[in-house]
């Protein structure tokens, strides 16, 4: 069964109480009698999946060796392990 959470409007008392989706909401405080509202707790959200925000699971996507375009990231060569062919200079 939910637990519904309650704040009497007259002495502020807050209390929770184990309803039925069915039941009708509580009207009375438990305490003093008077008026009541049914407060509404956050709820915790996950999202999952791509897109939802730019920092979610790019540790996976890297670890994968795949960019945002699907293709597999290629490294750049370095200037300095570039290959140049070797010449021989003879003098005569």
């Amino acid at each position: 069964m939910p637990t519904y959470e309650y704040e009497c409007l007259e002495c502020k008392n807050r209390f929770d109480v184990f309803q039925s989706i069915n039941d009708n909401p509580i009207e009375q405080c438990i305490k003093c009698n008077g008026k009541v509202r049914k407060l509404f707790g956050k709820a915790g959200i996950i999202f999952k999946g791509s897109g939802f925000y730019t920092t979610d699971y790019k540790q996976k996507e890297r670890l994968a060796g795949v960019n945002k375009d699907g293709r597999s990231e290629a490294t750049p060569a370095r200037a300095d392990s570039e290959s140049h062919p070797e010449t021989n200079s003879t003098s005569d």
